[in-house]
């Protein structure tokens, strides 16, 4: 056994598997800059640090189940005039997380709600929070299926377990009174131990017309709203502007 084989070993025993795949090319730049022990030490535990905290983001963001991978750079602030790049930042600082604020994304169809929503949730991640990403129709589904799936289950203790949970479409479709009261409970579940991020395109005012019980809408709103920003997203849909066409560069209409 060489000395190396040895050492690479060793490492793996004490689970330093990152480091024990590249120790080699780690060995090889130590004597090409002639380094001290020391700094070939550092350099060795550097590298382990950085490849273990890559795999926990790699971790976090497969458990936040993103639908795409959108990110804050890719935002298109020219499409979104009621958004400025200061209040994007000020989201982007995540100060509003550790005060256990929420945040609704408000707006029709197509202007960037669930982009904001996403790009927000992968700089959590990479930032070393828990997110979890859901629409509401898949979330009623995990809702009543928690009993019967063990799926379900999981999916839902991820979720009471994230730092932020991101709901996307809320209230696009009316709800019975069990999904009503499945719902509840999650918001109350999650109430001062998690932030929470929702999109809709209709108004708070408006969500007791869909969960159809005005005792069930007054408690969900007193949860969610107790520290909120709304932000009210406008404009023309990015999706529609930016459409592509089978026929080219030609006019629908022509």
């Amino acid at each position: 056994m060489t000395q190396l084989t040895e050492l690479r070993d060793m490492m793996r025993s004490l689970r330093l598997s990152e480091t024990a795949r590249q120790l080699p090319e780690l060995l090889q730049a130590a004597e090409q800059q002639d380094a001290s022990y020391a700094h070939f030490l550092a350099s060795v535990m550097s590298y382990e640090q950085k490849r273990r905290d890559e795999k926990q983001v790699e971790k976090r963001m497969k458990w936040a189940a993103f639908p795409d991978h959108k990110t804050l750079k890719e935002f298109n602030l020219a499409e979104q005039q009621s958004l400025s790049k200061k209040q994007l930042n000020q989201l982007a600082d995540l100060l509003w997380v550790e005060q256990l604020y929420n945040l609704v994304l408000l707006g029709p169809p197509g202007v960037g709600k669930t982009h904001l929503a996403i790009g927000l949730g992968i700089v959590a991640v990479e930032s070393g929070y828990k997110v979890i990403f859901t629409s509401m129709g898949d979330l009623v589904q995990v809702l009543k299926t928690e009993e019967i799936t063990r799926k379900s289950k999981a999916r839902l203790k991820r979720i009471r377990e994230a730092d932020i949970v991101i709901i996307d479409d809320l209230m696009f479709m009316a709800m019975d009174q069990e999904e009503a009261n499945l719902f509840f409970h999650l918001i109350n579940d999650l109430h001062e131990k998690a932030s929470i991020i929702l999109t809709s395109n209709k108004a708070p005012k408006e969500w007791g017309e869909l969960l159809g019980d005005p005792a069930i809408t007054t408690a969900i709103l007193d949860r969610i709203v107790h520290r909120v920003e709304i932000l009210h997203l406008n404009g023309d849909s990015y999706r529609m502007k930016h459409r592509k066409t089978i026929f080219g560069s030609e006019n629908v209409s022509n």
